[in-house]
Order: structure tokens, then sequence, then C-alpha cells
């Protein structure tokens, strides 16, 4: 494994990368943090567990790399990362999730992140990932990576469709705050939306991936979140 080294004159200290956390799980931005801090080129100089911290670090810190969960309290990490871009188009940007990666790695990917590695994986990879997308790559595992050239060499007609991919970025937010419990006000209020937005959404849900009605809605809901946790 080649490992990405800054190049310094001599006499000077390498370049320390500012790595900046954000994660809804304290243990998770502790558990990172040890890890990161314990690398010759590379520190966390911030963390936080919601977007809006987040974005206000990108003027603030200024950090070299940003490491973003898809849970988080408020709006995804897929959103985060479209606000991110907005700011600032070259920041590399790996996110890192519990949530099975052929559900979440294609839109991570087109909304602007550089990398998806899942938590299940060995420590090592996700230091290879982090230096890897601040060496101007993209880190995705070899399953996903299979998968998406097949989707532009075949096309994407030829490759085995599944009813979650045709649900919007933020419809797929709304079904898993679902799945999780949540009641539309609640929705609402976590998204910084309408409840009427919201009820939009669940009705769009509900004729993407034929669900009758609410009950059917919360009942898949809850399924696939616990498939997801459990995969």
């Amino acid at each position: 494994m080649q490992t990405m080294t800054a190049k310094t004159p001599f006499g000077t200290s390498p370049k320390k990368y500012k790595v900046y956390v954000v994660d809804d799980h304290p243990i998770v931005r502790q558990g990172l943090g040890l890890m990161i801090n314990r690398e010759a080129d590379m520190f966390v100089c911030g963390e936080a567990e919601e977007g809006h911290s987040a974005l206000q670090a990108l003027a603030t810190l200024q950090p070299d790399v940003m490491i973003v969960d898809i849970s988080l309290i408020g709006p995804d990490g897929i959103e985060l990362v479209k606000a991110i871009r907005a700011r600032n188009v070259s920041l590399p940007i790996l996110m890192l999730s519990m949530h099975d990666e052929s559900t979440y790695a294609e839109r991570a990917i087109r909304a602007g992140a550089n990398g998806y590695i899942m938590k299940q994986e060995a420590t090592e990879k996700v230091l290879v990932a982090i230096r890897r997308i601040l060496d101007g790559g993209v880190y995705l595992s070899d399953r996903i990576a299979g998968k998406m050239l097949q989707q532009y060499v075949r096309g994407a007609a030829t490759v085995k469709h599944s009813p979650m991919a045709d649900l919007s970025d933020r419809e797929l937010e709304v079904f898993r705050l679902i799945g999780d419990g949540h009641a539309t006000r609640q929705i609402a209020e976590e998204l910084h939306i309408s409840v009427k937005t919201v009820e939009t959404y669940q009705a769009h849900i509900k004729e993407k991936l034929s669900l009758r009605n609410a009950r059917e809605l919360m009942q898949h809901a809850i399924e696939w979140n616990l498939t997801e946790r459990a995969s």
C-alpha cells in the first residue's frame, strides 16, 4: 500500500492535514479522533453533530478534508454534502456511514462526496480512504466501484433496478425518518420544512414503492431500516 506523504523542505515539519468530523454519535467522533490524531500527517481540527456547525467550520477552521456521516441531527449527510459543495467545490469529503453502500454510495458521489466507506470497515481502510481523497482520488469499495462501472459501460437500464433507487435524496431521508418512528410533524421540524411538504414527500414515496396507505408506508420503512442496520 502506498501512503501519501507531504513533501517539505529539509529541516521543516511535514504538513499536517486538518480533518473535520461530522457525526451524531459522540463515541464515533471520539474514536475517529483517537485514530486520526495518532497519524503523523493529519489531525482532527474540529467536530460537529449536525450540519449547521459544520458549515460554519468551513470558514473558521478551513479544514483540508471533511468526514461526514449520513445520519445527522437535522438534515442528513447527503444534504450537508450538497451545501458544502455550494460553498467549496474542491474540498475532499469522505462519507462514513452504517448504512448499506448499495443504497447510499452512488447518491453520496452524485451529491459531491469523494468517497464512501462503511463504519464496519477496518481502521486502516478509513485512513487509506482519507489519504486517497486528499491525494485527489475517489474511494469506493470494489463492489460498488464495479457496479458503477457496469452501469456506465452497459447503461443503467441493463442493471438490476431497486425501487428504492427511484426515491429522491430527500424522499429517502423522509422514508428513513419514518422508519425511525418519527411522526410527520417531527420530520418537518427536524428537516426544517413544512408539514405539507413532508406529506407531499410521503405521497410520492407511497406511489413509487406501490404502497397503499400510511400503515404500509410505516411498516415498509421500519423493515427497511432494520435490514439496513443488520447488513
